[in-house]
């Protein structure tokens, strides 16, 4: 089946240069220009990832990802020529899957496409059920339950909550956990930095107190540990 993308940027050079490229590679890709043809659009369809331009005429790309991210799992990559820390924590943190900065090449954006679209298919795990205090994963449909309301995890979050649950009681270091949830496509592109945000944005959603964590704790120079019993079904 061909994969859907929901492609918003407004610059009139980048954007149909980018949508050329997509649709080269087997996409079917629906541009829209401003924030409001990409509401209207994403309600009307179900896409399989969401490229977003930060700055858009009539909002920002941020307040998109926030929309989409309550209510559905779409793959979400940024591009903007902000490329500061604090606007790509930022940009991670409200649930953006990956982060392009301007210029870059179409090559480039091609390889972080379909590293997401790849994951998305991902099922790990695929008939297991995994239990671990208020947490239930059941693996077969990627989903994940905080004593019973179901979460939205990215699926970089996903896949980091899966290494924890099945390595649970044993510590990991950062240098085990980039290794294990990242591919060879975008391993360039992660570092200890990017690690600690998808800590926090995980534990921002499993933990009932991010200051004291009961799942996710960390090993001051070693890494992290899942601190819970993991029951299988």
């Amino acid at each position: 089946m061909t994969e859907l993308i929901l492609l918003v940027e407004d610059d009139e050079a980048l954007g149909p240069a980018i949508e050329f490229s997509l649709t080269s590679e087997g996409y079917r890709v629906f541009r829209e220009t401003n924030v409001k043809g990409a509401q209207q659009r994403f309600a009307q369809q179900i896409f399989d990832l969401a490229i977003l331009d930060v700055n858009l005429p009539d909002g920002s790309g941020y307040n998109l990802c926030r929309e989409f991210k309550a209510v559905s799992e779409v793959p979400v990559i940024f591009l903007t020529a902000l490329d500061d820390e604090a606007n790509v924590v930022m940009g991670l943190e409200i649930g953006g899957d990956d982060y392009v900065t301007k210029p870059f090449r179409v090559k480039e954006l091609m390889s972080r496409v379909k590293v997401q679209l790849r994951r998305k298919k991902q099922k790990e795990l695929p008939d297991l059920v995994l239990k671990s205090g208020h947490l239930t994963v059941e693996a077969a449909g990627g989903k994940v339950f905080k004593e019973g309301c179901k979460l939205l995890l990215t699926s970089q979050e996903y896949r980091l909550l899966l290494l924890f649950m099945k390595n649970a009681h044993r510590t990991l270091t950062r240098d085990e956990l980039l290794s294990s949830i990242t591919d060879a496509d975008d391993v360039l592109f992660f570092d200890e930095n990017t690690l600690s945000v998808y800590i926090k944005r995980l534990r921002d959603k499993i933990e009932d107190d991010v200051k004291q964590p009961e799942f996710i704790v960390t090993q001051r120079g070693r890494g992290y540990r899942w601190d819970k019993d993991v029951n299988s079904e």
